[in-house]
């Protein structure tokens, strides 16, 4: 059933798309160019609309029972509207936020939390009422994130798909098809979107997408990899989301340490600083594609080895993720990267 609701989202995404995108150029909703931007004409930026709608089909062909599908639906409806307004008139940060906080608080509310994490040895940490707060930040930070990951064509719907498959592919591991289901059906809706996406791109998902990809992403997450996974529930969703993770919370210590407002756009995340490394559009969105899927392929092993093996897996991974930041610059503003040296060290000989 799930691969059928794959397959049928897939293809109402690749009808639906085109639709989309001329429903945004004719209200209006299109992203200019600015110093900021990659892109250097009007693009239409409504796309995470096709996205929605086509998952909606799948949605509604196979319409899963669960408990906490109104609460999931009602957050979903909010955060749609928050990326729509934004697509259409930019909102600030502040009432960004404010809809993000609402969608998070109505989808816990309405039950979907992080009760407990289980660590090693069969040993369980219940949060009890701190469940709330916790399950807010994490939907929250993981929608921000995902956002933050649109800056590229195909980057945020190709990690988001990765994510995706990765959480799925759990699921079905471990019996839950609610969540096989559901990612599945989103995968097919993210993958049809991707083939007007990729650079170069002919449509862009806007706020309306990321947000809503985000925040269904650390919804599944929530519910197919916290309660679920027997060991390391802290850390396996973490790192299939380890690339959009990593990429928010050194922008957000770059700024600290710059003394800028959190919220203040720049020019330093991931994807600029390996375009100015010198590597084309496309191979920027496939190398952090590469690096989505080893942090998943990680994910999986986690869950699968045993202690010994898992700590060489998470050693390995703490070293991958220094290389990337010492190599990238991710931190620092004053952007040297290790190529440039490089490149300058074979010009002196």
């Amino acid at each position: 059933m799930g691969y059928t609701a794959l397959v049928i989202c897939f293809l109402a995404a690749m009808v639906i798309t085109p639709f989309v995108k001329r429903f945004a150029i004719k209200i209006g909703a299109v992203d200019k160019p600015n110093d900021r931007k990659v892109h250097n004409k009007l693009m239409p930026r409504l796309g995470g609309l096709a996205i929605i709608l086509s998952f909606l089909v799948g949605f509604l062909v196979f319409w899963p029972e669960s408990i906490s599908n109104w609460a999931i639906m009602a957050g979903a409806m909010i955060i749609i509207a928050t990326g729509v307004l934004d697509d259409l008139i930019e909102l600030s940060s502040k009432t960004k936020l404010a809809g993000q906080l609402a969608a998070a608080a109505v989808t816990v509310l309405g039950g979907v939390q992080i009760e407990f994490i289980t660590l090693p040895f069969g040993d369980k940490i219940e949060f009890g009422y701190f469940a709330i707060p916790i399950s807010i930040i994490w939907i929250v930070a993981i929608t921000n994130a995902i956002n933050l990951m649109d800056g590229l064509d195909g980057l945020a719907a190709g990690v988001s798909s990765i994510a995706l498959l990765t959480i799925s592919g759990l699921a079905i591991s471990m019996g839950d098809t609610f969540i096989a289901l559901i990612g599945l059906a989103l995968l097919g809706s993210t993958l049809g979107f991707l083939v007007y996406n990729f650079h170069p791109a002919k449509i862009f998902m806007g706020d309306t997408g990321s947000l809503f990809l985000g925040f269904m992403i650390s919804v599944l997450a929530v519910m197919g990899l916290y309660k679920n996974v027997a060991v390391f529930s802290l850390i396996v969703p973490i790192i299939v989301l380890a690339i959009p993770i990593i990429d928010t919370s050194f922008a957000i210590i770059r700024r600290i340490i710059h003394k800028k407002p959190i919220a203040a756009p720049d020019k330093f995340h991931l994807h600029h600083c390996i375009i100015r490394m010198g590597f084309t559009h496309r191979q920027t969105v496939v190398m952090i594609y590469a690096f989505s899927a080893l942090f998943s392929v990680a994910a999986i092993l986690l869950t699968r080895t045993t202690m010994w093996s898992s700590a060489i897996i998470l050693i390995t991974l703490l070293l991958i993720v220094e290389l990337v930041v010492e190599v990238t610059g991710l931190i620092s503003e004053n952007y040297r990267p290790l190529l440039k040296l490089m490149d300058g060290n074979k010009v002196k000989k």
